[in-house]
């Protein structure tokens, strides 16, 4: 440890939510078995109102951005938290040329920034409100309206079962209609339709689905549950009645400068009129009698996936178990690949700088799926595999991690492609290409598919230059083996990593 560091604090979990309007901090302790939360910090940065029509991140909003995101930091480095995850959202997703800024980010913050898709922070934020409600076995419809999406969920229990995330947000669409602060009818009719718009799509599938209770998540619907209850003291509940009514004050008022409830701050008011539009067509639409406020949202949901991955119930092993059976994965095989793929990483770990726990998982994720892509043609499909787990919705997974483990599986066969790799966030983008190496000579050293197994493996890496050893008299009784060795040697050469390949110790290929 590095003079004048200080240890981390065993069982403390932080989670930073980077979303479109807001940034968030929590901090929880566990404790028998319970999170506690020991400290929250919040700060209205409005990220998503940096980003332009062409996905630019405007100078002076990242400048306000890496402000807070230093005094998150230094909170951060003052609790000591063992676990940290920090993630980005519909901001984050939609610029482009960002790497500068998540570098700088990540300086601040000292941690990296893992920018989720919509469909993965719908689930979490449903994680998050299911924790901190009361046990029950219905069904419920849970409402998170963020800066620049909207993601609304039906689950029961902790599972979520529907998910949607919408190309809305209070602040996308206040840039879209109330960008000078002008409220009129005409424009609050404008963002419903907007809002109707991007639901449309799921509505159907969400009625079917159906539900007993619905809840609303974070600043926006607390807001608005907060200013109705100003308006009529008895309101114990946000309904399209009182959203009507509200949508009533909003236009009395014209203009959001003007806007006096109690309730919305002062930082809240330019986004609060879209934000009340938005709410009242999807309770219109949805054919919601009645929505409660949940105290949980995306962070407490951030929190609690820690948690899992610490006590072995880590929703990416159940995404990785979902896609094989939905794509036909040969389990046996997928096994025997796994097994030796993590032999060979245990023997050259230590020279190759994958001492990361992260380098096994995913090794271990990519054998595992390596072969889904066959679930749509032979011919080509590491491409297929590669473009399905880069694609597909996998709970649990960030987008970083999924192109991972695409780069992994694409790579697992044939010709070396390593133009994606240096897209990877570090450390992979410089690690990634030993991961793809091992799994290669594993895929490669169980092609026959054979249930017998391999003879003793013995692999020694250093720097550009591996050394295989494999037993002399199954080399001389597979062949074929043979042969796919000695084009595995060329294609290692291309990508700058020599092969060299003994039947016991006798050099056979170099």
């Amino acid at each position: 440890m590095p003079r004048g560091a200080r240890a981390s604090n065993p069982g403390v979990l932080a989670a930073v939510d980077l979303g479109s309007n807001s940034f968030h901090l929590v901090v929880a302790r566990h404790v028998h078995g319970q999170l506690v939360v020991i400290d929250r910090l919040r700060e209205m940065v409005r990220l998503g109102g940096g980003v332009d029509a062409e996905g630019r991140l405007d100078p002076g909003v990242a400048a306000r951005a890496l402000s807070c995101l230093e005094r998150f930091g230094q909170r951060l480095r003052a609790m000591r938290a063992s676990n940290v995850r920090v993630v980005g959202t519909s901001a984050l997703r939609t610029a482009r040329r960002k790497q500068n800024f998540l570098v700088s980010a990540r300086r601040a913050l000292g941690h990296p920034i893992e920018i989720i898709s919509g469909m993965e922070e719908a689930r979490l934020i449903y994680s998050g409100v299911a924790h901190m409600l009361p046990p029950d076995r219905g069904r419920r419809l849970v409402i998170d309206i963020g800066g620049g999406s909207t993601e609304i969920v039906i689950g029961e229990g902790y599972e979520a079962l529907e998910l949607a995330s919408l190309h809305v947000g209070c602040v996308s669409l206040t840039k879209q209609f109330f960008a000078d602060g002008r409220i009129t009818a005409k424009r609050l009719q404008r963002a419903r339709l907007a809002a109707q718009v991007e639901l449309e799509p799921v509505q159907k599938a969400f009625q079917r689905r159906g539900w007993e209770h619905a809840f609303g998540s974070s600043g926006t619907v607390r807001a608005i549950a907060e200013s109705l209850r100003e308006i009529d003291p008895q309101s114990r509940a946000i309904t399209v009645g009182g959203l009507m009514r509200l949508m009533t004050v909003l236009e009395a008022v014209g203009n959001t400068r003007a806007l006096r409830l109690s309730a919305v701050t002062e930082e809240r008011r330019p986004v609060f009129p879209a934000g009340v539009a938005i709410l009242l067509e999807l309770m219109k639409a949805l054919n919601i009698d009645a929505l409660r406020l949940s105290d949980g949202a995306l962070r407490d949901g951030l929190l609690y996936d820690m948690l899992g991955r610490m006590t072995d119930e880590d929703p990416r092993e159940r995404s990785v178990s979902s896609m094989q059976r939905r794509y036909h994965v040969e389990i046996e095989q997928a096994h025997r690949v796994e097994h030796t793929a993590l032999g060979l990483l245990r023997q050259v770990r230590a020279n190759w700088d994958l001492n990361d726990p992260l380098a096994s998982l995913f090794l271990k994720w990519a054998a595992r799926l390596h072969e889904i892509g066959l679930d749509v043609a032979h011919s080509g499909y590491h491409r297929h595999s590669a473009y399905l787990l880069e694609h597909a919705d996998m709970p649990g997974f960030t987008r970083e991690e999924q192109r991972l483990l695409a780069q992994l599986a694409g790579g697992h066969r044939r010709k070396l492609m390593l133009a994606g790799l240096g897209e990877l966030i570090p450390p992979w983008d410089k690690l990634a290409l030993r991961l793809i190496v091992l799994l290669r000579l594993a895929v490669l050293l169980h092609r026959s598919r054979s249930i017998a197994p391999l003879p003793t493996l013995k692999l020694n890496a250093r720097a550009g230059t591996l050394k295989l050893s494999i037993g002399a008299r199954w080399l001389a009784q597979h062949p074929l083996s043979l042969e796919d060795l000695r084009q595995e040697v060329e294609y290692l050469r291309s990508a700058g990593l020599r092969l060299r390949v003994y039947a016991g110790s006798r050099l056979v290929l170099a």
